[in-house]
């Protein structure tokens, strides 16, 4: 066991890797729905139509390069090359004329991220033993969500020097060329194992809890308010547009202190109970997000909360699945998890968009919390059966 001793050095290595891209891939997203309608003219809609397909083409991608891995593919080259991809699109966003440009740049960005994402995970589970899973996943999480503060600092400094924000979409490629060279020099190769026969997969010998949590999961994207759908909800509350990276920054900090102390929550307590608070969590918060009256401090208390909210659960569910996924097959199982994910993630953005375009925010809310609630009780049923 390795208890509250250092994590494996491939482990800390591809949390660095993931606070440099999150660093990258945050002085842009928290700006980009406001970029879409302010300056590009798009509507709500088109936001959940980007955010949605970006997301779907990301999981639909992380179940065949889990698969590839586990018939030999060299996890590292995968993993270089999804975030090679990803770094290379995103600052060209800052030369785009119209919304479409931006769903093409969004959808490339998406593909180095699913390319790499299932390789990555199945890397940190093998590194660790049952003991320590949850805490590797969740610091893993926490670099990933410090990266994700740092880049609307970095975004918020810059347009409050005068940048614009087309130039600081141009300045994401600094952190995205220091992590290519990190993960090219520092990470080692994981020998492919070529020749060996690669098990068929079956879903029905997949243990029943990582069955429920897949299912549920995938429910649970189609219930999600999208993130930048609570960035426009914070701006139709008052916060001014060079605050936004602020607030964005700060919800990211929260997660980065949230998911680590709670993944080693899951490891003691268990995963089950765990999920099942994160998910409890958001069903409250979105029925807030309907119904409080906002304005002010309160825009920040909320917005905060259901950041600590989402963070709570993530080691946990990722853990569960690295514990009951057979070793011959975690890049498969892994990837599996993040397509059931991505299925339904463009329809639910699309339909939270729609919600909000052509009734109003309150009714985008409430059916999030409905559908999360459905989903959070499917899950402990089918996990006790």
């Amino acid at each position: 066991m390795m208890g509250m001793g250092f994590l494996p050095r491939s482990v800390v290595l591809l949390g660095v890797v993931s606070l440099l891209n999150d660093t990258a891939s945050e002085m842009i997203t928290p700006l980009l729905p406001l970029f879409l309608t302010a300056t590009l003219g798009a509507g709500p809609a088109v936001v959940g139509l980007v955010e949605g397909l970006a997301e779907t083409t990301s999981s639909l991608l992380k179940l065949v390069s889990g698969r590839l891995a586990d018939r030999g593919w060299s996890h590292k080259r995968l993993v270089v090359g999804g975030y090679t991809v990803s770094n290379a699109a995103r600052p060209l966003m800052a030369l785009a004329l119209g919304w479409t440009s931006v769903m093409v740049l969004r959808f490339l960005d998406r593909v180095g991220k699913g390319l790499r994402t299932a390789p990555r995970d199945a890397l940190i589970s093998a590194a660790v033993d049952a003991g320590s899973r949850g805490r590797a996943f969740g610091f893993h999480r926490a670099m990933d969500h410090a990266g994700a503060m740092l880049g609307p600092l970095l975004a918020f400094g810059l347009l409050q020097s005068g940048v614009g924000m087309r130039d600081v979409f141009l300045y994401s490629a600094v952190p995205g060329v220091l992590l290519i060279l990190v993960l090219v020099i520092c990470l080692p190769s994981r020998p492919p194992a070529a020749g060996l026969p690669v098990p068929r997969f079956r879903w029905r010998a997949l243990d029943l809890r990582a069955r429920a949590l897949i299912l549920s999961a995938g429910g649970l994207a189609l219930a999600a308010a999208p993130e930048a759908f609570l960035v426009l909800w914070a701006s139709d509350a008052g916060i001014r547009v060079a605050w936004v990276p602020l607030i964005w920054a700060a919800a990211h900090a929260t997660r980065a202190l949230v998911a680590t102390p709670a993944g080693m929550l899951s490891d003691g307590l268990g995963r089950i109970p765990v999920v099942a608070l994160g998910w409890l969590g958001r069903i409250s918060l979105l029925l807030a997000f309907a119904f409080l009256p906002v304005g002010g401090l309160m825009v920040w208390v909320l917005f905060l909360a259901y950041a600590a909210a989402t963070a709570f659960s993530e080691g946990a569910e990722r853990a569960l699945i690295g514990d009951f996924a057979p070793r011959a097959q975690a890049g498969t199982v892994f990837g599996l998890y993040h397509l059931i994910c991505g299925l339904f993630a463009l329809p639910g953005a699309l339909l939270f968009g729609s919600l909000w375009q052509w009734f109003n925010m309150e009714t985008a809310f409430s059916v999030a919390a409905v559908l999360t609630a459905l989903s959070a009780g499917a899950f402990l049923v089918l996990a006790k059966q």
